[in-house]
């Protein structure tokens, strides 16, 4: 059997490559792109004009003639081509709101989608600010600094840069606009408005044509958290919130080094008045962890069968925060989306926010049907679990979390169901799956007598014979015998291994395999451009860069699918 690239398989997507090119290299027909372009930035329109009337630049779209000669696709890169096929004016407004512009007074600013543009720029080239900021001098580039539109030798500094990422970071979260992630605590999380950002990028991507309506309409989504170092260096592995709090001696600071045992600091030097000496006050939000990378399926081909053979590593220590992409998968022409992101210190929880964003899709996406959420055990917890069944009304196809009482099979007997959510039948034969009623939201099972059938019971009891004379189901009419249905949550009241695809079966590797698929590549791309460690301090100017990032991963995705309809070869 001949296994097809993603690239090869959109080749034979007729539709999308028609959608795509710009002409036939020897008819000219199939212009269905062309007579679309530009591609204009879907400004929502509830959004008001920016209030500054004068910019020290002012970006302009230059047309999209360049991309007429076939020859240049091949050697501009993803982001030159988004100019010429992306007309960003509708993106000002948009980013003049974020910045929490309100009056046409004070000082005159760069145009924002300058600044929008530049940091996209440094971003994919992998450059940091200050060798970005002499690039604007540099004559090589000159075409793309007048599409930024900077002129006359007018830049902005590294101040400037920093500004405008610290405002974008400082003004995201939206406290007014909180969500309840936790109804029994009252838990809020803040909605983000760099979200924003991110939407509309996908709606650009709706209306080129280049996702397939079933990915929009019975849609699967998955989430995924990437570790990020901090820019400033490890110092104390154990620092928190209260190594950044003043010290006094009436009230001394405490170490929490120190209260796990360690040497710490004793923070009474002036060293340390306002802040640990041994902390990062650039990065006070950052966070050590220890990943341990235990996001692999127990189906995994690399694991032991042995257990003494599993031997547990150290893991990864990282010291900096954690981003919580939300992914979109096109499974027909095999590529995915950034939907949503949010930026948290590394240890910090990882469902709050998921739920967060899970209540807040529908406000980002109207029309989305969303039909699977797929993700690993670090999401299989209760509140996102509910999350996904209340809100989203979608199939839970997250991997599981163990937990001791699912070593013992006497438990599995107890509970009504085994270590892989499988329900039981009293005698502990394992139920057969009927599948699953979309309406009804519910999975239901079976026994089919598969006790009288030679199939063997998980526990053996001494007691009971086999197969169980004493069941009722035995002597009764119903052809299917016991039937049990599983919904939100099972009959014990637990929720922690309800799933609704079948665990480890056909249908649940291909969509779990589909969503580690794009969560490896957004991951990739991220560490192509060195984001992996990132260049800036401090949590907001942090937070930013790496959803602009996703906004420009969602670009250059657009950009790519574009590029190989118009590099495949038509015959005459």
């Amino acid at each position: 059997m001949i296994t097809l690239t993603p690239s090869q398989t959109r080749a034979q997507d007729a539709d999308l490559v028609s959608q795509c090119r710009l002409a036939h290299p020897a008819t000219g027909s199939g212009q269905a792109l062309k007579s679309r372009l530009p591609l204009p930035w879907p400004t929502p329109p509830e959004t008001p004009p920016s209030p500054k009337t004068q910019y020290r630049s002012h970006y302009q779209y230059r047309g999209y003639q360049k991309l007429t000669d076939p020859a240049v696709w091949a050697y501009l890169s993803p982001f030159e081509i988004a100019l010429h096929l992306i007309d960003f004016n509708g993106l000002r407004p948009v980013l003049a709101q974020q910045l929490g512009w309100q009056t046409a007074r004070g000082q005159i600013p760069f145009d924002p989608v300058s600044m929008f543009l530049l940091h996209g720029w440094q971003v994919t080239n992998q450059w940091n600010r200050a060798q970005t900021l002499r690039n604007l001098r540099d004559p090589r580039y000159a075409d793309l600094v007048a599409i930024f539109g900077f002129e006359n030798d007018v830049y902005p500094t590294e101040g400037g840069v920093r500004y405008f990422l610290t405002t974008l970071g400082e003004n995201s979260p939206d406290a007014d606009n909180a969500v309840v992630v936790d109804e029994a605590t009252g838990e809020m999380m803040p909605r983000q408005r760099l979200n924003e950002l991110i939407a509309q990028s996908v709606q650009l991507i709706r209306e080129a044509g280049l996702l397939s309506p079933q990915a929009w309409q019975k849609a699967q989504i998955c989430p995924d958290g990437m570790l990020h170092e901090a820019a400033s260096r490890l110092r104390c592995a154990h620092v928190a919130a209260g190594c950044y709090a003043p010290t006094t001696t009436n009230a001394p600071r405490t170490c929490p080094a120190q209260d796990k045992g360690k040497q710490g600091c004793a923070c009474d030097t002036l060293a340390c008045a306002s802040a640990c000496r041994f902390a990062t006050p650039r990065d006070a939000a950052a966070r050590f962890v220890v990943y341990a990378g235990r996001n692999q399926p127990a189906t995994s081909p690399n694991k032991a069968t042995d257990p003494r053979k599993q031997k547990k590593s150290r893991g990864r220590l990282v010291y900096g925060y954690r981003s919580l992409p939300l992914l979109l998968v096109d499974p027909q022409r095999r590529f995915s989306l950034i939907l949503a992101d949010d930026f948290h210190p590394a240890n910090a929880p990882e469902a709050p926010p998921v739920v967060a964003y899970y209540k807040q899709l529908a406000a980002l996406y109207p029309t989305l049907n969303v039909d699977v959420v797929s993700g690993d055990a670090a999401f299989g917890v209760d509140a996102v679990l509910s999350a996904v069944y209340r809100d989203l009304h979608a199939r839970r196809v997250i991997d599981l979390r163990a937990h001791q009482t699912d070593k013992d099979p006497l438990n599995w007997l107890d509970r009504g169901y085994d270590d892989k959510g499988c329900p039981l039948c009293p005698f502990g034969y394992r139920l057969l799956s009927n599948g699953y009623d979309a309406a009804r939201q519910r999975r239901k099972y079976f026994c089919n007598r598969v006790c009288t059938q030679g199939a063997a019971p998980v526990l053996t009891l001494p007691a009971v014979p086999q197969p169980p004379v004493a069941c009722a189901y035995l002597s009764t009419d119903s052809p299917r015998g016991l039937i049990v249905n599983v919904g939100h949550r099972f009959a014990d009241g637990s929720i922690r291994l309800v799933r609704d695809v079948r665990y480890g079966s056909p249908a649940w590797k291909e969509l779990y395999h589909r969503s580690r698929n794009a969560s490896e590549g957004r991951n990739a791309v991220l560490e192509k451009w060195g984001l992996k460690r990132l260049s800036v301090y401090g949590q907001p100017r942090g937070h930013v860069t790496i959803m602009l990032a996703d906004v420009w991963v969602n670009l250059t995705t657009l950009v790519r699918l574009i590029r190989e309809a118009n590099l495949v070869e038509i015959p005459p």
